[in-house]
C-alpha cells in the first residue's frame, strides 16, 4: 500500500495545532494532524476561559502581544459568537497595591491600542451603590469596569478541527507520534493509533511541532538540529465553587504578591476562580492542583468577597500547563506569554523544515497560525493567501447581537425543546444545533436520557461529528455537563459511547 504524502503534518491537537491545520487546509494545502489523546486534552481545555488582551501584561511592556490579543478579541467574537461572548470585569481598587492612576493609565491603553469597536469602553464604578459591590467587603468602595470576552476554550479547539476537516484535512485523535525522520526534502512519520492498536506511516514536506507541554519530550523522537531552546512549564490551576454572586459580570482582583486572579460566572450555578502561576516539573499529562494552590485561591478571593472561602467549598478543580518559552526570567509570573517560532531546516539548511512552537495564548492562536504559515511560505509555494480573519467557525454564522434570537429560532424549528436546553444547545453548537435536532419531532426522538439535559441525540452527534470516544470527551471537553451529572450517569454514558464507537469501527469502510 502506498504511503500517503501530505504538504504539512501537524503534531498536537490543541488550539495552536488545530488553528494551523484549519488555516493551512483553507489555503489549499493537504494537512495531516495527529493528537495522542483527545482534542484539547491538555492546556487548551484548562485555561481561564477568556479571550482577552491580558491587562497585566502591560506591566511587563508586552505591548505587541496585548495589541494583537485585543484586535483578535473582536475577530474571534465575530467568528464564534455562540461560544465567545462579551463579559464585563469589575476591578476593585485596593489601597496599598497598584495606585488608581496606574490602573486608569493601563485601562486607557487597553481601550485604545487594540482598535476596539464591538465592546463597550472602561467605566468607573461606585461599589457602594452598584450591585457588584454588594458581595465585596466594605473597604472596597471604588472600582473600574472594562470589557473582555468569555470562551468555551475546548470547543474553540474542536470547531477549528471541524472546519479543517471540512476543508480536507485529516484529523487523527488517539494517534501518537512514534518517530519522525527527515530524509532530504521529506519527512517520514511513524504513528500509533491506540483506538485500533495499529501502526502506520505517512510522509510530509513540512513538519510542525505544536505539542505544547510535550515539545521537549517529543524532540528526541524527531530528526532535529541541536538547540538550546526549551519550554518552561508553568502550572495554572483553577477552582470551581458554588455561585458567589447573581449578576453576570466577572471580577479581577489584585493580590499582594503582584499577581491577579479572576472570579468568573461559570455554567449558571458556579463561580470559576483562578489562576495560579507555579513552575512545574514532571509529566504534563498528570498535572493536578495542589492543596497549597487551593488555599492560595481561597485566601485571595476571601480578601475581597464578604463570604470567606475554604477548601470545603471547592466542588471541582482543574490544572493545565502553559508551555512558555524559557526566557530566563526568575519568576513564573514574569515569563513571557508571547509565542516564539523556531525553524530547523537540517544540517545543510536545505532539508525538509521542522517548525516548533513555544508558548502562545488561546486569544492569539489565529494570528499565530498566520505567522507559522508565513514563516513556512518559502517551502510551500502552492499555498494560498490568508483567509481566516473574516471567516466564521462552524455554528458561528450569526451576529453576536442575534444570540437570543437564535435560541428563539431553534425553539420554533424544534418545539420539543424547552428554553433551557435550546439555550445550552445554541451556546454550545450555534447554528449547528439546527441540523443536530432536525429529526426530533417528539420527546421520544430525544433518545436515552443521561442526566441533566443530555440525551443520546446529542451524544450521537458528538461521536459522528466531533471525534468523541468516551464520556470525558463529552462531559468535560465538548460540554461542561460533568459538573452536574452523577458518577452513575457518567458511567452509563461512557458505556453507551464506547458501544457506539466500537460498532462504527466494525463497519466496512464503505458503510461508515
Amino acid at each position: 500500500m502506498k504511503t500517503p504524502v501530505f504538504d504539512v503534518a501537524v503534531i498536537g491537537g490543541g488550539i495552536n495545532g488545530c488553528g494551523i491545520t484549519r488555516d493551512a487546509a483553507g489555503r489549499g494545502l493537504s494537512v495531516f494532524l495527529c493528537e495522542q489523546e483527545d482534542l484539547a486534552f491538555g492546556t487548551s481545555s484548562a485555561s481561564t476561559k477568556l479571550i482577552h488582551g491580558g491587562l497585566r501584561y502591560l506591566e511587563y511592556y508586552e505591548f505587541r502581544l496585548v495589541r494583537e490579543a485585543l484586535r483578535e478579541r473582536e475577530v474571534l467574537l465575530s467568528a464564534a459568537p455562540h461560544i465567545i461572548r462579551p463579559l464585563r470585569f469589575i476591578l476593585p481598587h485596593h489601597e496599598g497595591l497598584r495606585p488608581a492612576w496606574l490602573i486608569r493609565l493601563g485601562l486607557f491603553l487597553y481601550d485604545h491600542i487594540g482598535g476596539r469597536k464591538l465592546l463597550p469602553p472602561t467605566a468607573t464604578v461606585d461599589l457602594t451603590t452598584d450591585v457588584a459591590g454588594q458581595v465585596l467587603k466594605k473597604n472596597f468602595s471604588k472600582g473600574f469596569e472594562y470589557s473582555d470576552c468569555w470562551v468555551m476554550d475546548s470547543r474553540l479547539v474542536v470547531l477549528n478541527a471541524m472546519d479543517a476537516a471540512a476543508r480536507g484535512a485529516e484529523i487523527h485523535t488517539r494517534t501518537k507520534l512514534v518517530s519522525a525522520t527527515r530524509s532530504g526534502k521529506i519527512w517520514t512519520l511513524t504513528l500509533h493509533d491506540s483506538s485500533n492498536n495499529r501502526d502506520f506511516t505517512i510522509n510530509a514536506g513540512v513538519l510542525i511541532n505544536a505539542s505544547g507541554p510535550w515539545l521537549d519530550e517529543l524532540l528526541p523522537h524527531i530528526s532535529h538540529s541541536k538547540t538550546s531552546e526549551h519550554i518552561r512549564m508553568v502550572k495554572g490551576s483553577h477552582i470551581i465553587v458554588p455561585k458567589l454572586f447573581d449578576h453576570g459580570r466577572a471580577y479581577i482582583f489584585q493580590n499582594s504578591d503582584g499577581r491577579i486572579i479572576f472570579a468568573i460566572p461559570y455554567e449558571n450555578d458556579f463561580t470559576l476562580i483562578g489562576t495560579t502561576d507555579v513552575d512545574f516539573h514532571g509529566d504534563p499529562g498528570r498535572v493536578a492542583i495542589s492543596p497549597e494552590e487551593i488555599d492560595y485561591l481561597c485566601r485571595a478571593a476571601s480578601e475581597y468577597f464578604i463570604r470567606e472561602l475554604s477548601p470545603r467549598d471547592v466542588v471541582s478543580s482543574f490544572s493545565g500547563i502553559r508551555p512558555l518559552f524559557d526566557d530566563g526570567k526568575s519568576e513564573a509570573k514574569a515569563a513571557t506569554r508571547d509565542y516564539v517560532l523556531k525553524l530547523d531546516t537540517g544540517r545543510n539548511r536545505n532539508e525538509a523544515p521542522l517548525l516548533s512552537i513555544y508558548g502562545g495564548k488561546i486569544t492569539t492562536y489565529r494570528k499565530l497560525a498566520e505567522s507559522v504559515l508565513a514563516r513556512l511560505s518559502p517551502y510551500l509555494p502552492q499555498m494560498g493567501a490568508p483567509w481566516t480573519e473574516h471567516a466564521h467557525l462552524p455554528g458561528g454564522d450569526f451576529r453576536p447581537e442575534e444570540y437570543s434570537a437564535e435560541i428563539d429560532r431553534l425553539m420554533v424549528r424544534c418545539p420539543v425543546l424547552d428554553r433551557s436546553l435550546a439555550s445550552r444547545l445554541i451556546g454550545t453548537y450555534g447554528t449547528c444545533a439546527g441540523s443536530m435536532t432536525a429529526g426530533i419531532r417528539d420527546k421520544s426522538n430525544l433518545g436515552r436520557h443521561f442526566g441533566a439535559d443530555l440525551y443520546s441525540f446529542e451524544a450521537d452527534y458528538l461521536i459522528a461529528a466531533e471525534w468523541a470516544q468516551n464520556a470525558k470527551d463529552v462531559l468535560w471537553r465538548r460540554t461542561r455537563l460533568g459538573l452536574v451529572v452523577s458518577a452513575g450517569e457518567a458511567q452509563a454514558l461512557d458505556e453507551y459511547i464506547k458501544e457506539k464507537v466500537s460498532a462504527g469501527r466494525s463497519l466496512p469502510a464503505d458503510n461508515r
